[in-house]
């Protein structure tokens, strides 16, 4: 973090003393719904008329597509391509090592005119879903992991995997990672406040995993999205690309974005801990398992977001399925670490590492809130391998199938808000229709020979 206090700090006071510590941008960053960084670089001298008026971008810029298109979600295009007002976070803001002479901070989105916070930005989403769950006392706490491939170019304009060898399963050195990428990359991110922990090489080749340490919802949401922001520049300075796809290549498995979830109190005691309870687990924790079982098909569409994510599912893929949880299970969408007491959790295992991490943990503390405040209780544990469909329901099979469920979960998206919800759907849908009509390489080589 920047030295002293810039949350509170008056702007002519800020701005000596980042001069004073030779920086002299201030980056300003926040998630479209999609989870790609927006943002804007500002002169530092500028930064107290910033911090007293914000930056205007267009409200727009939240529903562009990859591709540059401007989907028609309400508010957007019919309204005539409106403002939006982005406020700096001064309390995130933290010198970037990799750039030097630039800080970076995090925005809120607001109404230019009124001045309210703007419903449909992911990180008021999960703010606002975080101040549902402490209607009921508790404090949503998230421990993210994100897997990620990284690509090298294969010398004809297109990207291979990095390294790529087989069986370098959760190996540590050269052996999967000759440039040290996994080194280099958490000594860069550690002064950055992300709570980086620990990374290796993970199930394929080229993959890797970096785990975050556990924090309160919002704090957590905001450390993962930044963690992909900054995985993905560190790679384009190499000459690499990071992505975060959920499953880039046919012949290997995908990338995951697991959340390990707790509540506290008011006196910060994990609440989902009962050595007296079934399985040293309290009835807390079981209805927030159950909340997250019974609104899983809507939770589909925030944490597998794309045409690409449900070809990552399926049975023995160690990637989820069936409905189901289980104790200590990897073949369970949800999985309870063996750790009791102060440690008690559970960890979702239906994300995938493309879904935007605001949006993702939205949506499981709307469930857990559903769960804990409406009793719902879990079916029993799975137990021995999952998969079998006989034993669970199976989650949505497709994006236009998850997004159907999201639509007709009234709960969930009360909870996440009528704005977010109608501006997330029509975004998605517009995705899905844009793919149903675009030519694919696997029809082209299918059938334009033969047929």
């Amino acid at each position: 973090m920047v030295e002293g206090s810039a949350s509170t700090e008056p702007g002519a006071e800020l701005v000596r003393r980042l001069t004073d510590q030779g920086i002299d941008i201030v980056r300003i960053g926040y998630s479209d719904l999609i989870g790609t960084e927006r943002g804007k670089d500002v002169l530092v001298e500028r930064l107290p008329d910033v911090m007293e008026h914000g930056v205007a971008f267009c409200r727009a810029v939240y529903y562009t597509s990859p591709q540059a298109d401007v989907v028609p979600v309400p508010g957007g295009l019919d309204q005539g391509l409106p403002d939006i007002t982005i406020r700096p976070d001064l309390s995130t803001l933290v010198p970037l090592p990799w750039e030097p002479g630039v800080a970076a901070c995090l925005g809120d989105a607001v109404d230019p005119v009124e001045g309210a916070p703007f419903p449909e930005a992911p990180r008021e989403v999960v703010r606002a879903t975080a101040a549902r769950l402490a209607e009921l006392g508790l404090t949503g706490v998230i421990g993210p992991e994100l897997e990620y491939f990284l690509l090298e170019p294969d010398g004809t304009g297109g990207w291979r995997r990095y390294d790529d060898a087989p069986g370098n399963v959760y190996v540590a050195g050269t052996k999967g990672d000759r440039g040290s990428h996994i080194l280099r990359t958490l000594r860069a991110l550690r002064p950055v406040n992300l709570g980086v922990t620990m990374g290796n090489h993970e199930f394929s080749g080229g993959q890797f995993e970096i785990n975050l340490h556990h924090g309160e919802a919002v704090d957590a949401a905001d450390r993962a999205f930044r963690f992909k922001s900054a995985i993905k520049e560190l790679a384009r300075r190499d000459g690499l690309l990071a992505t975060f796809m959920a499953k880039p290549f046919n012949d290997e498995g995908g990338s995951g974005f697991h959340a390990h979830l707790s509540c506290v109190d008011a006196d910060g005691r994990n609440v989902f801990a009962d050595p007296a309870g079934p399985y040293g687990l309290s009835r807390t924790a079981g209805y927030a398992i159950g909340g997250v079982l019974a609104h899983a098909p809507a939770l589909a569409a925030l944490l597998n977001p794309t045409i690409n994510s449900y070809k990552r599912f399926g049975p023995d893929t160690l990637a989820p399925w069936l409905i189901d949880w289980g104790l200590d299970n990897r073949s369970a969408m949800i999985r309870v670490p063996p750790e009791r007491g102060a440690a008690s959790r559970f960890e979702v295992r239906l994300g995938d590492a493309s879904a935007n991490p605001y949006i993702g943990i939205a949506g499981l503390l709307a469930a857990a809130y559903l769960g804990i405040r409406d009793r719902v209780e879990p079916p029993p544990p799975l137990e021995g391998y999952g998969y079998d469909t006989g034993r669970s329901p199976m989650l949505p099979s497709s994006l236009p199938e998850a997004l159907d469920a999201l639509a007709a979960d009234d709960a969930l998206g009360e909870v996440l808000g009528k704005e977010f919800t109608t501006a997330y759907l029509a975004y998605k849908r517009n995705e899905v229709e844009r793919f149903s009509q675009f030519v694919t390489d696997w029809e082209f080589r299918e059938y334009a020979y033969h047929l």
